[in-house]
Order: C-alpha cells, then structure tokens, then sequence
C-alpha cells in the first residue's frame, strides 16, 4: 500500500512524514499548511502497514480540510484584500476615524483602493504621510473648479476605436483594464468613461487593424487602468498579436504595480519579458514613483528583477502639493531610482483632472522647484518637466517664467 513507507521506528512527526499519506483526503495546498504548522509527533500505533493511517487521523486531517483550513484562508484573504473605506483606511493608520475634511465617496465618485503592500509604506499616525495624502479621499475634491475637467488630457477626442488612443505621432495606447491595485487621487483618468472603451476581443481586433494599417506607427503603448492587472493569459496574448505586426519595434509598458503591487512580477512574467527583449519588439516598462518612501525593499526587489530580464526602465512622477513638491524629495527620488537601474524620465506638471485641484503647486514655488533641481542634479538624473495637454501633438515642456 501507499502507506508502506511511512513505517519508521520509534515517534513519526506528523506531518513531515504522512503528508504524502494525508494526499488522499486533503488537497495538496493543505498539506502545505500541515507541515508549516509543525505538528507534534505520533506514535508508530498510529500506523498500519495492513490498513495504513487510522480513522481517527483521517477524521483529524478532514476536519483542518473542511473546516480550519478555509477559516485561515479567509482570515488571510481578509488581511489581503483592498481597503475601500476611508475610516477603516485610518484605523489601520492610527488615526482617527472621523479625520476632519476627509470623505467617503459615492457610487458614482472615484472610489478609494488601497492595497495591503502600499498600506505597509504608509508611516501610521501621520496625517500628513506623502503616500496617504496620494490616496486618501478629501472634501477638496468636490470644490468645482472651472480650469478642471473630466477629460483633461484630451483622450476621448484621439481615441478612434474603443480603447485605443492616437495621439502622438508614431505610437498609439491600449487602455488593456480599468483595474488598477490603488487609486491615486490626482489620477487624470479617475472621471474616465472606462465603461464605454472596454477593449473587448472585438475591440482588441479593432485596434490591431487600425495600427496595422498605418505603418507610420512604430511604438504601442501599454496603459489602463494598469496593464499589469490582468492576467498573464491576456497580457501574453495581446503581446503576441503585437509582435505579428512587423512595423512594430517597441512595447512600453505604463505600470504602478513594481512600486505598489510588487509580488505581481512574478516568474512566468519575468520570463516571457525576458523573451521578449530578443525580438524586435524591445520592451520598454515605465513605472510610477512619486517619493522616495514607496520604494521598500520589496519594490527594488522587483525592480532589479525587471531590469536583469532585459526591459528598459524609466521612471514617471507627478509633482504634486503636499507630496513631493521639495527639492530634498526629487533628489533623494531620483538618486534612489539610477542606484537601482531606473532612469527619471518624466516630472508631470498636474493634469487639470475634476476633483484634482488641490494637488496643483504655486506656480512661483513650481518654478523655483524646478530651478533648484535642475542646479542641483546631472542631467541624466534631471526628469523631463512636462504637461499632457489636449490637442497638443507632444507632451508640452515646461518654460520656466
């Protein structure tokens, strides 16, 4: 029988030498559980050679299967899962739970999300955190405000296929998702209609006609949403319809999920980018990093993971009021990110996003900021300050007053 070799003289730990045993009435991941808990040993009695494992194990192991194991992984699944609400957001930072000026929003407001990883880098009791200032809801969101829109950056006019947006001459973007692991407040697509621009296998179609029959186009831009939400399946497959197209030489990736959402790199993503750097599709990943606290140990692992595949990095960061607008925070941000393989690429003037406002810095201070940063770094470390502006055929540089 199976159990044969299990026999051993003298105590058997339990699960270190019948976890094969219990395969037959547990599932495998169970198992698993079985032998981290380090159960205490049994005596050989417990053993059958004729009948193998007795009932009254076979009753042990069903009722962790049925009924302590699922307890655990919802306790996990529970510490895991996204916070959606602001006063369980703040008790999870020590802090009051009625924090003045702070809101919940509605169904049809741009919704709170943060996850469990992010949540980690946020330093507790401090209202005036950098990172929670990125996505705690507040009321200045709801003070309308004429210079701000809901579709600031001009999408929805060069969008000429559902999910697909042609703005700039030689590259185009794929929205892939709406999903994204938080939600930044000062998000220029949070007032998006993500409902209508669903890139359906149809639409998906759609765009790679559109990009195949204009041969001018050489770049394709990976956006969302984050496009590293969806599933390795998907992202793999609309890759590979990408690199049938032969006027194609680069795949950009717009990702906050190495910073955010960093145990998201995983092998099987690793390997396959690490394909794809010997095509003659280069893959290209541009990361969100507004401050220098995001990057934990976790992040720069999945960075130098990312760049030991062969992908080119490049870093995007959104100069924001109460966040990073400091001369000793770009610093630190972008030595940080050259010590670890990523290049600074863009320093984002705020979009004029409805419900952003607050974010915006004093135009004097920006300037200055700007000044100060250009005296103080070399210029491969000095981002490039820009605005998305509607209707402009390139990001608009910024011309200091």
């Amino acid at each position: 029988m199976v159990y044969d070799n299990v026999i051993r003289s003298g105590n058997i730990p339990f699960p270190l030498e019948i976890a094969g045993s219990l395969s037959a009435v547990a599932h495998p991941n169970h198992i698993a559980y079985l032998c981290s808990w380090g159960f205490a040993t049994l005596p050989p009695t417990c053993i059958s050679k004729s009948f193998g494992v007795r009932p009254f194990i076979l009753e042990i192991a069903a009722v962790l299967t049925i009924f302590v194991l699922p307890m655990i992984k919802r306790k996990n699944s529970q510490q895991t899962a996204p916070i959606t609400a602001p006063a369980s957001l703040l008790h999870a930072l020590q802090l009051p739970e009625n924090l003045s000026g702070t809101f919940q929003p509605t169904a049809a407001e741009f919704p709170l999300r943060v996850n469990a990883a992010f949540l980690q880098r946020i330093h507790p009791a401090n209202p005036d955190d950098p990172l929670l200032r990125q996505v705690l809801p507040l009321t200045d969101e709801r003070q309308p405000d004429p210079n701000y829109c809901d579709d600031a950056v001009g999408d929805l006019a060069a969008s000429p296929s559902p999910g697909l947006i042609h703005k700039y001459h030689g590259r185009v973007l794929l929205l892939l998702t709406n999903s994204c692991p938080i939600h930044c407040r000062f998000c220029f697509r949070r007032n998006f209609p993500y409902r209508d621009h669903q890139l359906s296998h149809r639409h998906l179609q759609q765009a790679l006609d559109y990009i195949t029959a204009h041969h001018e186009i050489s770049e394709v831009v990976l956006s969302g949403g984050d496009p590293l939400m969806v599933s390795n399946q998907r992202l793999f497959e609309v890759i590979a319809a990408l690199g049938k197209i032969p006027h194609l030489t680069t795949l950009r990736i717009h990702s906050r999920v190495p910073v955010v959402m960093p145990q998201r790199i995983d092998p099987e993503l690793l390997n396959h980018l690490r394909e794809l750097a010997h095509t003659p599709l280069q893959p290209v990943l541009v990361i969100h990093c507004n401050h220098p606290q995001e990057l934990g140990s976790a992040a720069l692992t999945a960075i130098h993971q990312l760049k030991e595949s062969g992908v080119v990095l490049l870093n995007q960061s959104v100069l924001l009021r109460g966040v990073n607008d400091s001369l000793t925070t770009l610093k630190t941000l972008s030595h940080t990110l050259f010590r670890n393989g990523v290049l600074p690429y863009y320093l984002h003037r705020l979009d004029h996003a409805r419900g952003v406002s607050h974010f915006a810095v004093n135009p004097e201070k920006e300037a200055a900021l700007v000044k100060s940063l250009q005296s103080q770094l070399p210029g491969y470390l000095m981002p490039k300050v820009v605005q998305d502006v509607a209707g402009t055929p390139y990001k608009a540089p910024y011309y200091q007053p």
